[in-house]
């Protein structure tokens, strides 16, 4: 390590362990798993990869993500795992998507894990009502940054992770840590930059498509969240999201596993490709 590098590094330890001790939360253990998962983000992408290997998806260890379960792949694919990590998912029960989202997860009549932030943990519990098949487990969304050793000790125990800047940080992580050696990722093209735009009114304008059509209302919401953020602050927040992903590269590279990107045209640069 350069000596430039050592004092920042330090400080950034430091304030990860007050992070630590003032954030993380106790969290169940991880179900131990071993062999290949394949993660589906719901970028546009997925749609193609579901029509060539839909059928074979269905037999393989899946993981969806956020509004997958309003879709009729849902119930053929039968995941897994799940993982939700944006706080509108249990905050936002009078928004149609999501109120369908936790009616169809507690519909779910094959075992499955959930994987949830452990703050709302106990939220997600209540809301799957008494659906003994769905197993709930958690994660600290809490961004660690600091010596590699430090880092890596803390995602390890599961007290932290790189910043979650979009949900499928936490679900490699997760992923990670449950023991899978080979990881897939289907359907992160994050093409964010091929769709910002401002408005004549100086209005940040950010179209993320998904493989499945959103509702107007989510639409709607979507956009109504992006007129508080300024250009600057989006793009900050691109480059956090791709750091991130070479922040889990390097751990997955400790723990002996391996993340190919299968995603065609994906922007994301930390992980060799291969086509699924």
């Amino acid at each position: 390590m350069k000596a430039s590098e050592f004092t920042p590094r330090l400080g950034k330890t430091a304030q990860g362990l007050i992070k630590i001790a003032l954030q993380s939360r106790s969290v169940e253990k991880t179900p131990k798993e071993s062999g290949e998962l394949v993660i589906l983000a719901n970028g546009p992408s997925l749609r193609t990869t579901i029509e060539k290997h839909g059928q074979r998806l269905a037999t393989l260890n899946t993981m969806c993500v956020n509004f997958m379960a309003n879709t009729p792949e849902f119930s053929l694919i039968r995941p897994k795992w799940y993982i939700l990590a944006d706080p509108h998912f249990f905050k936002g029960l009078e928004h149609e998507n999501v109120a369908a989202m936790w009616r169809n997860l507690a519909a779910v009549d094959w075992a499955m894990s959930l994987a949830v932030p452990a703050k709302m943990a106990a939220a997600a519990r209540n809301l799957l009502g008494d659906n003994s098949k769905v197993k709930v487990v958690s994660f600290n969304p809490i961004g660690i940054e600091g010596f590699h050793a430090f880092e890596h000790l803390a995602f390890r125990a599961g007290l932290g992770m790189p910043r979650p800047r979009n949900v499928l940080i936490p679900a490699l992580m997760v992923a990670i840590n449950a023991g899978y050696s080979t990881i897939y990722i289907t359907g992160a093209d994050h093409s964010w930059m091929q769709t910002i735009a401002v408005d004549d009114d100086n209005h940040v304008v950010s179209v993320q498509p998904h493989f499945y059509a959103d509702s107007k209302k989510e639409t709607t919401r979507s956009r109504a969240e992006y007129r508080g953020y300024r250009l600057h602050n989006i793009i900050k927040s691109f480059y956090v999201a791709f750091r991130s992903y070479h922040i889990i590269a390097r751990y997955a590279e400790s723990r002996g596993v391996t993340i190919y990107n299968a995603t065609p045209g994906s922007f994301i640069d930390a992980f060799p490709r291969r086509e699924f």
